[in-house]
């Protein structure tokens, strides 16, 4: 008999109620794989060879309503931004790829800013908000956060779209408030560009 091995299995049955929302999300902190397109089904959706997939405009699906309190303690609704190219960001204080791409967000959100481009985040899995807004300060982010620590938020997005699947992932909704495109990796400036710019330029 092994002893070694019930004590590892007892943890992770322990620590399994804590995480069961964000689980429920496949999420793979921290390091998911770009290259693979979610949902099943006809989706509609193409992933191009740098993990960014994305939908023909007559193909998009309706965001889900993504709304609820801040990092700073304010309501904000992601229905609200109807009318710019919206930049959601799924990201953890505790995720090291957050942390590398941070710096590309707050350049580029400054950069699109005057374009019609909003940038949000979606805090996931900070079970206290003092992390996360040290985070932010840290990096300057210029933008607001939705708190969502269960991944509720995340579990929105609906079967057949390209939905969040691991932290940090980037969805960027068109001016109709459809779905256009996302990132399951962290991204640098060229890419967020990547995505972002086909939408600004659509009329």
């Amino acid at each position: 008999m092994s002893y070694g091995r019930a004590p590892r299995r007892r943890f992770t049955l322990l620590a399994a109620p804590a995480a069961a929302a964000a689980l429920a999300l496949t999420l793979t902190a921290c390091g998911g794989d770009g290259n693979k397109a979610g949902g099943g089904g006809n989706t509609n959706f193409v992933t191009g060879s740098g993990g960014i997939s994305t939908v023909d405009k007559g193909d998009r699906k309706p965001a889900p309503k993504l709304d609820g309190e801040t990092l700073e303690g304010k309501q904000l609704d992601v229905a609200d931004y109807k009318g710019k190219v919206v930049v959601l960001n799924m990201w953890g204080s505790w995720c090291g790829p957050c942390r590398l791409e941070a710096q590309y967000f707050t350049r580029v959100a400054k950069e699109t800013k005057d374009k019609g481009v909003q940038f949000v985040g979606i805090n996931t899995r900070d079970p206290k908000k003092g992390p996360a807004i040290s985070f932010e300060k840290d990096y300057g982010v210029p933008y607001p956060s939705l708190y969502d620590p269960t991944g509720k938020l995340m579990l929105r997005f609906p079967k057949g779209t390209l939905r969040p699947q691991a932290i940090p992932s980037t969805v960027v909704l068109d001016r109709d408030g459809k779905i256009a495109a996302r990132s399951l990796t962290a991204l640098d400036s060229d890419k967020l560009h990547k995505m972002i710019d086909p939408l600004i330029a659509e009329k």
